[in-house]
């Protein structure tokens, strides 16, 4: 489901993951709200993935937003990579 070098955004809570989801699509953006992977906490169990190619626009958008998520990751290999 995330694909290596794409990137994995978790929230801390439902209302904002649903949120920022809303917000990125409403913006015709790719991103995909998906289980949070297994490695990863996330106290909500949902996550925001995205490719790198659309890290800028993705992050600037839910920065507009005030909707930072809690931890960013990048996925290589069978890792996940904290930014």
């Amino acid at each position: 489901m995330v694909n290596d070098g794409d990137f994995v955004a978790i929230f801390n809570s439902i209302h904002r993951v649903m949120k920022a989801e809303k917000v990125l699509k409403g913006r015709q953006l790719g991103i995909l709200l998906i289980p949070a992977p297994r490695a990863l906490a996330a106290d909500c169990g949902l996550a925001i993935r995205y490719a790198a190619a659309d890290r800028e626009t993705v992050e600037g958008a839910l920065r507009e937003e005030n909707l930072l998520p809690e931890e960013i990751y990048l996925k290589r290999g069978e890792e996940y990579v904290k930014c």
